[in-house]
């Protein structure tokens, strides 16, 4: 498919199959999500994969009620920003060094067939604790996000509605 209909037909999922996710095809989404952009290419980001089920379910509850399709998932990537590796003249850039890298690995995901959910952590001062201490992270890792992965169970309806809205788009001036 082609990079908009990739784009338009995205969306969450929530529900898996049982089948797995080849560690083929998890490079490809690591490999996606370290392609794009980062402030003064600082590439503060760092990543955490999950596959064992037990482990699933403990990130899932170390992330809230919102997590649970964590626990159904075959895969699940905890995106980290890195402080020892942002930008020194200001280092909240890893946010969106890491929301960039979430979002071409879901996007990446899509285009293999592997469904995905993106999950919030930071600035969830719980979430983000919980996670450091499940996966015992240093002080400079920084929990962001967690992507469920796994290849959608097939009762989904896997339709999208168009999501364009005219009235929030500006040209030239307000």
């Amino acid at each position: 498919m082609d990079s908009f209909e990739n784009i338009m037909t995205r969306k969450s999922i929530r529900e898996y199959s049982s089948r797995p996710v080849s560690n083929a095809d998890i490079e490809k989404i690591l490999r996606a999500g370290m392609s794009g952009p980062s402030c003064v290419n600082a590439r503060d980001w760092a990543f955490l994969v999950v596959k064992d089920k037990e482990q699933l379910e403990l990130m899932a509850d170390a992330n809230g009620k919102y997590a649970a399709p964590l626990k159904n998932a075959p895969l699940g990537i905890l995106i980290c920003g890195d402080l020892s590796r942002a930008f020194k003249e200001a280092e909240d850039y890893w946010i969106i060094d890491g929301a960039i890298a979430a979002q071409n690995m879901i996007l990446c995901a899509h285009g293999l067939g592997i469904g995905s959910v993106w999950l919030g952590t930071w600035p969830q001062v719980e979430r983000v604790e919980n996670q450091r201490n499940l996966f015992s992270l240093p002080d400079h890792i920084i929990p962001h996000s967690v992507i469920a992965f796994g290849y959608p169970d097939e009762d989904i309806d896997l339709s999208k509605p168009d999501t364009f809205e005219e009235d929030l788009v500006h040209y030239e001036k307000w």
